[in-house]
């Protein structure tokens, strides 16, 4: 080697790629991995994975009272999974991600095949390939037809398919090109397009809906409006949705049936309704509906929903210069088989009955204990043999004393503040159990009288803007869905050309008919459609065949 040589080890390095260069590329890459169509399945499968803790674990915009008793249960993993938000799972961060990249990636790469799928559609079909005999399915025969009437007769027969002809490498020959399916691509994109379409349409609905609840007596009780949140005892508003500008509705329930079976199951709720909306509301016309379970009310783009019933004891509280308190509030199901309530009613003295404030909280009544709608006795233990209200009675004990409304602090609406009674300012007078009409008097001269109980019914009503869009992308999905699987992509060539004759002169009252036939997707049942195809194609006019 002369000192004029230069090793190959010494050759000098390709220069390094810019740094705005590498940026790109890899934004690009990303972006490429991101809309491809395995990362949109792999997305998929992991919302759907991501939705398992939203239906194991209680939420907190379901039952928050259920969500702080599985936390204060297990105090050490309680907090952490909900550091996780295991108990917000809809609204985590981690299920949002999910969604936001899974909504991107089927966009990504939906619209590039919705753009090759119209690009193929302006696309004549492929030409004849050189040698049909190797297709799956191939024929050749010698018909007593000239090449143009050859054609002409396929042309007729496979109207529908996109046809193309052109001229062949031989003297006189003929290609015929055919093509048949691409609905199956299009109801492929239209099953994408409507998935996103859903996704969008339920993120409407959250943004932009709102979901309240209201316990109603039967019976023609005092009803409510949607005027505000605050007439619900739950109200859930949209992200973007503060509860104001609410579509008012005024309802009142004038009735309410459960049916059951022999067994004591619930077979279906109805309830008979007034309703006010729109102009009723000026006129104050009051407009007669029924609903059921799964069967609401539909009105001004809402809907109202009939959830569950329950049971309102009613109490008549005499005081000793005579006055009396009548209250009716609902009283919650601890058995749902049976029925069996439990509650609480708290009632005040009228005033000027006692000289000082004071005087007047420390004779407070309170009502806790257990409500029955059938009687079964176990002794002096209260249980409930059936759900139908058809023997009613209440197993309660009777307070006197503060019951803590003046406090200010929030009161349980089923039970009493056992921080009252553990200091000695709320205190038991009497235990009994009672049947309607009967009553119990405490040593101060107040007498309680149970005087029955009314059915309760839980409303809902639901406002979702984006509801009529859920329908019909849910309806588009599955007919694009049923497209895709049931439609075939193939295709079909004829190539004719004028047959020479046993002196090796050319024929042109005769011609050599060659056809293949190629599925683009699954082969099942192409086999027989070619052999119909042929059939039709050539109308079984034979001197010679081969195969």
């Amino acid at each position: 080697m002369t000192l004029t040589e230069t090793p190959a080890a010494a050759a000098p390095k390709p220069p390094r790629q810019a740094l705005p260069g590498r940026a790109w590329a890899l934004v690009r890459n990303a972006w490429r991995g991101l809309t491809s169509m395995r990362t949109a399945l792999v997305l998929l499968f992991l919302l759907a994975l991501a939705a398992i803790p939203g239906a194991l674990l209680p939420q907190r915009n379901l039952n928050e009272q259920k969500v702080d008793e599985y936390i204060a249960d297990r105090p050490k993993l309680g907090p952490w999974m909900d550091r996780f938000e295991l108990f917000d799972v809809f609204s985590s961060f981690w299920f949002t991600a999910v969604y936001v990249l899974l909504f991107v990636s089927l966009v990504g790469c939906i619209l590039p095949r919705c753009y090759d799928h119209f690009t193929a559609l302006r696309t004549p079909p492929v030409k004849a390939p050189r040698n049909l005999s190797r297709l799956p399915h191939h024929h050749s025969e010698t018909v007593a037809r000239t090449p143009e009437q050859v054609v002409e007769q396929a042309r007729t027969q496979l109207r529908g398919w996109r046809c193309e002809v052109r001229p062949g490498v031989r003297d006189g020959e003929i290609t015929l090109s055919a093509e048949k399916g691409y609905t199956r691509e299009l109801g492929n994109l239209v099953f994408h397009l409507s998935l996103v379409g859903l996704l969008v349409a339920i993120a409407v609905g959250k943004l932009f809906g709102y979901e309240g609840s209201v316990i109603v007596i039967a019976d023609n009780g005092p009803g409510f409006c949607t005027t505000s949140p605050a007439v619900f005892d739950s109200f859930k508003a949209g992200n973007v949705n503060d509860g104001t500008g609410m579509t008012p509705i005024c309802v009142r329930v004038k009735d309410f049936k459960a049916e059951y079976l022999p067994n004591g199951q619930a077979e279906m709720f109805t309830s008979n309704i007034q309703y006010q909306a729109g102009t009723d509301l000026d006129a104050n016309t009051w407009r007669d509906t029924t609903i059921q379970v799964n069967h609401p009310l539909r009105v001004a783009g809402d809907r109202l929903y009939l959830q569950g019933h329950g049971f309102a004891p009613t109490f008549t509280v005499t005081f000793p210069n005579g006055q009396t308190r009548t209250e009716t509030i609902q009283w919650k199901p601890d058995d749902a088989q049976t029925f069996l309530s439990s509650g609480v009613l708290r009632i005040d003295p009228p005033g000027g009955l006692y000289a000082t404030e004071e005087e007047r909280r420390k004779n407070q009544i309170a009502i806790d204990g257990l409500f029955a709608p059938t009687a079964l006795f176990h002794g002096s233990l209260l249980t409930s043999a059936f759900p139908k209200m058809e023997d009613p009675a209440v197993a309660i004990d009777i307070y006197r004393g503060d019951t803590g409304l003046d406090t200010g602090r929030p009161q349980s609406l089923f039970s009493l503040d056992r921080e009252m009674i553990a200091q000695g300012r709320l205190n038991k007078e009497a235990r009994t159990n009672l049947r309607p009409g009967e009553s119990a008097t405490l040593p101060s001269g107040t007498k309680v009288t149970f005087d029955g109980a009314k059915e309760f019914v839980n409303l809902q009503v639901s406002h979702d803007p984006a509801q009529q869009w859920v329908l019909v992308s849910a309806l588009a999905m599955m007919a694009g869905l049923l497209v895709s699987l049931l439609v075939k992509r193939r295709r079909i060539w004829v190539r004719v050309y004028p047959s020479p004759d046993d002196a090796g002169t050319v024929d042109q009252r005769r011609a050599v008919v060659e056809l293949g036939g190629l599925a683009r997707t699954d082969q099942a049942g192409w086999g027989g459609e070619f052999d119909r195809l042929r059939a039709r194609l050539l109308d079984h006019t034979k001197t010679t065949s081969g195969e």
